[in-house]
C-alpha cells in the first residue's frame, strides 16, 4: 500500500507531487498517515464520521467525531495539549450527530443534529462547554439548545463570523428517511445573543433541489457559509454528479431571512466537490482555500465519482468560482479500500491543521469500503501559503 505527499510539479495550475514514503508499520499492519486520534476496529462495523476541529485561545486543539453504523448516535470529544501530536478522549455527548466544533473566546460549542431515529434526520439542536469539551449542557427546552424540531441535516461546516453575526448552514430532509432531495438554508444569530436561546435564531426560506436543473445532478449537501469579496453571505454546497466538480452556490440576504439561487448561473466548477469540503478565507494570503477529494486521473475507473475518496488536495480560490490546486497533501491506491474523506480543517498560524475520517487497514483487517471510515486521523500542512 503506497501513500503520496506532493512537492513539485506543475501541471497547467497543478502542483502535484511525486514522494512516496512506506507506512509505518505496527505488528505487520500499517498505520493510516499522520496522527491516530481514534481507530474503531474495522471488524466491529462500527463507522467513524464527520470529524471537526476546533483550535481554543490557549492553544488548545478540540477534536470530534461520531459513529455510523450499528444504530449508533452519539459524539466522542478529544482534547491535544501539544499541537496535535498526542490525543486524550474527554467526553461522550448521547443523541448528537453531524456536529460543527465552534468556540466564541473561551465558550466551546457543537452545533448539530439529536436524531428523530438513530442516525436519521432530526432536530437542530446546539451545546455548550465552559471547561473545555468536559461537561456539556443538554438540549432540553427552546432556552437550553433544542433550537428547531424537525428533521434536518447538516455536516461539520464552518459557522462564519460577519457583520455582527455568526452564519451557519444546513439543509432540510423534511422527512425521517431517505437520501437526495434536501432543501438549502442558512442559519444567522448575533454574535452577542445566548446561542442556545431558540428564538434568537434566524432562518432564512428553503430551497430544495430540482433534479432537472442540471444533467446528472442528484441533490445538494452540507453546504459552507462563506462571505465574498463584496460582503455577501453564500452557500456553497457539495453537488452529487458524476463527474465529480460541480458545487452550487446560494445566496443571502442581508438580514439572513432570504436564500435564492439560480441554477442557469449558480453552479461552479469545484474539483472534487461531490464530496463534503470546507472553505475557509485567510486574510493574509487575501484567497479562500479548500482541501477537497479531487480525483486523480489513474483514478477514473469503473466507479461513481462521489466514492473516489483517496486523494486529498489544497486549492485557493480569489473569487470562490475559480479554483487552483496547489498540492496533492494525501492519496494512496486502491480507492475501493481506502479513503482520507469528511476533512475538516482550520488555520494555525503558518499551517492549516485537518482531522480525517480515514479508512485504512487495522489490525483487523480492511475497512469494507472507501465510505466506511476506521480511523479519525490528523495531518498538518506546514507552510501553506508557500505553495
Amino acid at each position: 500500500m503506497k501513500v503520496k505527499r506532493t512537492l513539485k510539479m506543475i501541471v497547467g495550475c497543478l502542483l502535484i507531487t511525486n514522494l512516496c514514503w512506506a507506512g509505518i508499520t505496527q505488528e505487520g499492519d500499517t498505520l493510516p498517515p499522520g496522527v491516530v486520534i481514534h481507530n474503531a476496529p474495522a471488524i466491529s462495523h462500527e463507522y467513524i464520521g464527520s470529524p471537526s476541529i476546533v483550535i481554543m485561545p490557549d492553544g488548545t486543539y478540540i477534536a470530534s467525531h461520531d459513529y455510523f453504523g450499528k444504530k449508533l448516535s452519539d459524539t466522542y470529544i478529544y482534547r491535544s495539549g501539544d499541537r496535535g501530536n498526542s490525543w486524550t478522549p474527554i467526553a461522550k455527548l448521547e443523541s448528537l450527530t453531524w456536529a460543527t466544533l465552534f468556540n466564541r473566546g473561551k465558550e466551546l460549542y457543537l452545533i448539530g443534529i439529536s436524531p428523530k431515529v438513530t442516525m436519521g434526520y432530526g432536530d437542530f439542536v446546539v451545546r455548550r462547554s465552559l471547561d473545555f469539551g468536559r461537561s456539556w449542557t443538554e438540549p432540553k427546552d427552546e432556552k437550553s439548545g433544542l433550537i428547531r424540531c424537525g428533521f434536518y441535516h447538516c455536516a461539520p461546516v464552518p459557522v462564519v463570523r460577519h457583520k455582527g453575526k455568526y452564519w451557519r448552514a444546513m439543509e432540510n430532509m423534511g422527512q425521517e428517511w431517505g437520501w437526495g432531495p434536501f432543501s438549502a438554508l442558512m442559519t444567522s444569530i448575533s454574535c452577542e445573543a445566548d446561542l442556545l436561546d431558540a428564538g434568537q435564531w434566524n432562518f432564512s426560506n428553503e430551497i430544495r433541489y430540482d433534479s432537472s436543473w442540471k444533467e446528472g445532478a442528484t441533490a445538494w449537501l452540507e453546504g459552507n457559509a462563506v462571505v465574498t469579496r463584496e460582503g455577501e453571505v453564500k452557500d456553497i454546497l457539495r453537488v452529487a454528479y458524476g463527474p465529480d466538480d460541480v458545487a452550487a452556490m446560494t445566496s443571502v440576504s442581508e438580514d439572513g431571512k432570504i436564500m435564492t439561487f439560480n441554477p442557469e448561473k449558480d453552479f461552479i466548477k469545484l474539483p472534487g466537490a461531490g464530496k463534503k469540503f470546507t472553505i475557509r478565507y485567510d486574510k493574509k494570503s487575501k484567497k479562500y482555500w479548500t482541501l477537497s477529494n479531487f480525483i486523480l486521473e489513474k483514478d477514473r475507473h469503473n466507479m461513481d465519482g462521489g466514492a473516489i475518496r483517496n486523494t486529498q488536495v489544497l486549492m485557493c480560490s480569489d473569487n470562490l468560482t475559480e479554483w487552483c490546486i496547489k498540492d496533492t497533501v494525501l492519496t494512496c491506491d486502491q480507492p475501493e479500500l481506502y479513503g482520507f474523506q469528511y476533512v475538516d480543517w482550520q488555520f494555525d498560524g503558518k499551517d492549516i491543521v485537518f482531522v480525517s475520517r480515514t479508512a485504512w487497514r487495522d489490525k483487523t483487517g480492511n475497512p469494507p469500503r472507501q465510505h466506511d471510515a476506521n480511523y479519525m486521523t490528523f495531518h498538518r500542512i506546514r507552510n501553506f501559503r508557500a505553495f
